[in-house]
């Protein structure tokens, strides 16, 4: 008898656990890497051919001011996988390491601990302190990913070479890689997050070669801010950096079309791809119970304003595609849009929310749940976006407030030829940036409003930020009330009494 009832009892429990499984949606994560958001025709570009994009955008909901907090690839991802700025992860290329202690409270390592099976792909991109070659592989469940900037051969990379005959392209064995974990996850009757970071379209150019009619002889009609006679309303730090030659050196200037083809034609198999998911999905037949983000680490400035590449706080290289598909939500299959202020920050307290955890109070970002089911509810008053990349320090370093209709930036630095300076933007009238309202009397008013905001988000960076982190500096530098002259004798004093700190404790040792 008491064997039967602890039979039930266990039965019982099964049942209960299946239940509370089948309950927690699964989600799916797919980045890609350095993608404009004229990209996709969902965005309104008719010369590109995104069909499962556009049906992902028609199915879900399209946010139409989302940035990414840092334009680049490592930090990036970092504050994606964390839901931090990067003042706070401490981690791009120059500061490469990320703490075991910040990854330990990332959205893929929280949801592991939470009962998710989960799953990562492609270019990881960050470096963790502790872990093999800086990956995080023993942290998931399934992986295929890789260190570094990966590439585009699938037998290049090991955890993804049982794809390589059938997809020696990278782009397309990801979605494969995607479709076994699908099947797995439903086998084994667990719900999954799925993390895909696509190495497309990021340079060197080097699209699937079985794509090469899509866009052959194809004539793309160029932004309204094309060529270097709209950079000159912009700063002139802006122009020190690779992002300013390469216009040039990318041949944006010289063979236009001929650099957008690839560049379309590597993002068109990223498409197929969400294709490959999103059929797999329904012959698992979860595709009522699966969320899928897709998005990209950044945008790219392809020719705008005389510019190449990303890094800078404008609007093409900052602002990034997000679509989002969630079955259950009042958006779904009605094409809203979003037009609230959305940033990389909030993928991982949305994930979160989703999944029905607690949001770490770590997290500067707000999970994006309630703009699912009401675009106009949710969303930033205001984000920081922000640039320590490059020389340090160097003219390109900077930090910009952005609000639903404005962006503010300081441009700290300063030489012989160049003074500290500002840029101020009207985006709800100007989101091409052709006019610069720094120095115009008639928005004084505006000026003063968004220095006043732009100190906010510097106070923040001071407050999370302590003497031996390496970001510190940056308290001196982008405090817009403390001279060059000044900014120059302070950061000197403190290296000086770090030495004598980092004297003292060799010392004592």
């Amino acid at each position: 008898m008491l064997k039967f009832m602890l039979t039930v009892i266990l039965v019982a429990a099964a049942v209960v656990n299946a239940k509370d499984s089948a309950a927690k949606p699964n989600v799916i994560f797919l980045l890609s890497d350095d993608q404009s958001i004229y990209s996709v025709g969902a965005y309104g570009n008719k010369d590109v051919i995104t069909p499962n994009m556009d049906q992902l955008a028609k199915d879900g909901i399209i946010f139409d001011r989302h940035y990414n907090t840092t334009a680049i690839c490592m930090a990036s991802r970092a504050n994606i996988f964390t839901g931090m700025y990067e003042y706070k992860t401490r981690a791009n290329f120059e500061r490469p390491h990320m703490a075991t202690e910040i990854w330990n409270k990332s959205y893929p390592v929280l949801l592991r601990e939470s009962g998710y099976l989960t799953a990562f792909a492609g270019k990881f991109g960050i470096h963790v302190e502790g872990k093999s070659r800086g990956l995080c592989e023993q942290d998931f469940d399934f992986w295929g990913g890789g260190p570094g900037q990966t590439g585009y051969g699938t037998a290049n990379n090991k955890s993804m070479a049982k794809y390589a005959e059938q997809y020696p392209h990278s782009t397309l064995s990801y979605g494969a890689f995607g479709q076994d974990v699908i099947k797995e996850s439903v086998k084994q009757g667990k719900p999954f997050c799925l993390s895909i970071s696509f190495k497309a379209p990021h340079m060197p150019a080097t699209p699937d070669p079985q794509f090469n009619d899509i866009y052959k002889d194809k004539v793309f009609t160029k932004p309204a801010n094309y060529g270097r006679e709209h950079s000159l309303n912009l700063s002139e730090q802006s122009k020190q950096g690779r992002q300013y030659e390469r216009f040039e050196s990318w041949d944006y200037d010289k063979d236009y079309d001929g650099v957008m083809r690839k560049y379309h034609q590597q993002i068109y198999a990223i498409d197929v791809a969400i294709g490959m998911l999103r059929a797999e999905l329904e012959e698992q037949g979860v595709s009522d119970n699966t969320i899928i983000i897709y998005t990209s680490d950044n945008g790219f400035l392809c020719g705008s304003h005389g510019y190449g590449s990303k890094v800078l706080p404008l609007e093409e290289a900052s602002r990034a595609p997000l679509m989002i598909y969630a079955p259950s939500a009042k958006t779904t299959g009605k094409e809203f849009r979003s037009k609230k202020l959305t940033a990389n920050i909030d993928f991982a307290p949305t994930i979160l929310e989703l999944a029905g955890l607690p949001i770490p109070e770590n997290m500067d970002g707000k999970s994006l749940l309630s703009l699912l089911d009401n675009p106009e509810n949710g969303g930033h008053e205001q984000i920081a976006f922000m640039n320590t990349w490059g020389r340090n320090p160097g003219p390109t370093q900077s930090l910009t407030a952005i609000t639903e209709k404005y962006k503010y930036t300081y441009w700290w630095y300063g030489n012989d030829t160049m003074e500290p300076t500002e840029d101020l933007f009207d985006l709800s009238r100007d989101s091409l940036e052709m006019t610069n309202l720094n120095n115009d009397i008639e928005y004084e008013w505006l000026l003063k409003d968004m220095r006043a905001k732009y100190d906010q988000e510097l106070e923040l960076w001071k407050q999370a930020n302590q003497d031996d982190n390496a970001y510190a500096d940056y308290n001196i530098l982008f405090d817009r009330n403390i001279s060059l002259e000044d900014k120059s004798v302070i950061l000197k004093e403190i290296k000086q009494k770090n030495a004598q700190k980092k004297q003292q404790n060799n010392s004592k040792k």
